[in-house]
């Protein structure tokens, strides 16, 4: 429950307001000038808003403001006075006030300026939660996330980063599987060494060879002078082989001997050179499958399959949306050169209801784009782009047939289950947090934690 102050020398104003935010759910407490108000803040520290007059007779509303702004400048401040003029209201303003509002007042004036004044608070505070996550437990290298099944990807990594095992990692496009690998190599004792990475199927298939390889001068028509290959470049520090799965089935043969020799020969060369390199190899295919269906050597995928490691996609680790739209809300506020305090909640609910296809790199795209567009000091709908910002709920699907049983059934069975088993998934993706999981179902705390305590969950 955020907490509000009110400092006013008039009884019934004190009273009027309190009885009024009380039942606008705020926990009210008051004072009868800025003397009494700064006892009050500093006894209570975790007030959200201080509602204060101008002219008091002991201690007047703008000292409250600059005692306010020195010693806490993120409670809001919202000043009343009747007696207002242009220069005082600049001045408060100018001491940082929220807002500058004359007496008298309409009721559902102040309800709505103590409101947005709250929602603000309620957000910077929310941002700077969100920051500190990131900076502390839940982040590995650029790799951000809370879920369950993020955290297990932490844990694998930390795990596997000390050895020279031969790693493979699975997941969608945009997952950031090169986030994971290089994550490997920088927590590893390689660190120190190169980390190279070669795109397997962006590079045309007689360039391939030369590229892993490498080859001597005159070996080919256009080898003008020796070259080493990645094998040699990356000796001592990792290879990173991305789309690993798109190597043609002749290069695959030699990356074989090569990862059972650890000895590679140049094209055109006689002698053969010792390397010492980590391989980290990724695709987004089922490899396993391209095995089945003859694609991909089986010999071969099980000497990069030591390890597995698999990255969920986005939609399977939702609760992990907030933190990314926070760190890329950071990162192109500083490259654009804006201030961007974060997301509005009407934004990041758009952001939670999107499929991903394109997972964190759709993500990162689309908050670039709400970054460029945007105007104010947080990210709101307006700046999303239009197939974002209009999605709609995803619709519930749970019968396609609606067919009623001779003996009946029995409605408010089945819709308990639907239900318990919407709370049962929505408490998995948030890893129990109810906050969270109630954020996901579209309910309040209070909601969730009846339905919870109903269910005996």
């Amino acid at each position: 429950m955020q907490r509000v102050l009110v400092v006013d020398d008039e009884r019934s104003m004190r009273e009027f307001l309190e009885i009024l935010l009380t039942n606008e759910g705020y926990n009210v407490t008051t004072a009868t000038g800025g003397i009494e108000a700064v006892a009050r803040m500093n006894a209570d520290p975790t007030i959200d808003l201080v509602l204060t007059d101008l002219k008091m007779p002991r201690g007047d509303g703008l000292q409250v403001l600059e005692h306010v702004k020195r010693t806490n400048p993120e409670i809001e401040v919202i000043v009343m006075t009747a007696f207002s003029t242009t220069e005082t209201a600049v001045e408060a303003m100018r001491l940082g006030a929220y807002d500058y509002l004359s007496k008298p007042f309409k009721v559902d004036e102040i309800q709505v300026v103590v409101s947005k004044c709250l929602e603000k608070r309620k957000l910077a505070l929310e941002n700077r939660r969100l920051r500190g996550q990131l900076r502390e437990k839940y982040k590995f290298e650029n790799i951000i996330g809370r879920s369950r099944a993020i955290r297990q990807v932490f844990e694998i990594i930390d795990r596997v980063a000390t050895t020279r095992t031969s790693v493979l990692v699975s997941g969608e496009t945009g997952t950031g599987k090169e986030l994971v690998a290089r994550a490997l190599h920088f927590n590893s004792p390689r660190r120190d060494n190169p980390f190279l990475v070669i795109n397997c199927g962006a590079i045309p298939e007689n360039l391939m060879e030369s590229e892993l390889f490498g080859h001597k001068k005159g070996s080919f028509t256009g080898a003008m002078t020796d070259k080493k290959g990645m094998f040699v470049e990356a000796s001592g520090g990792t290879l990173f082989l991305d789309e690993i799965g798109e190597l043609p089935l002749a290069l695959q043969v030699k990356l074989l001997r090569v990862l059972q020799e650890r000895r590679v020969k140049p094209i055109g060369g006689v002698h053969e050179k010792d390397v010492d390199v980590r391989i980290i190899a990724a695709s987004n295919r089922d490899l396993q499958v391209e095995v089945e269906e003859d694609r991909f050597r089986q010999d071969l995928y099980y000497r990069l399959n030591v390890i597995q490691l698999t990255i969920p996609p986005l939609r399977d680790r939702r609760e992990d949306i907030p933190l990314l739209v926070q760190h890329f809300v950071d990162k192109f506020a500083g490259e654009m050169g804006k201030t961007l305090r974060g997301c509005e909640p009407g934004a990041l609910e758009c952001l939670m209801r999107y499929p991903y296809h394109g997972n964190v790199r759709e993500l990162e795209n689309i908050i670039e784009r709400a970054a460029t567009f945007e105007t104010t000091d947080v990210l709101t709908s307006e700046s999303l782009p239009p197939h974002v910002a209009t999605r709609s709920e995803p619709a519930l699907s749970v019968l396609n047939d609606f067919a009623i049983p001779p003996d009946g059934v029995n409605l408010e069975s089945i819709l308990s289950e639907i239900e318990k088993g919407y709370l049962k998934k929505a408490l998995d993706m948030s890893s129990g947090v109810r906050t969270d999981a109630a954020k996901l179902l579209g309910m309040t705390f209070r909601s969730i934690r009846y339905k919870l305590d109903k269910y005996e969950m």
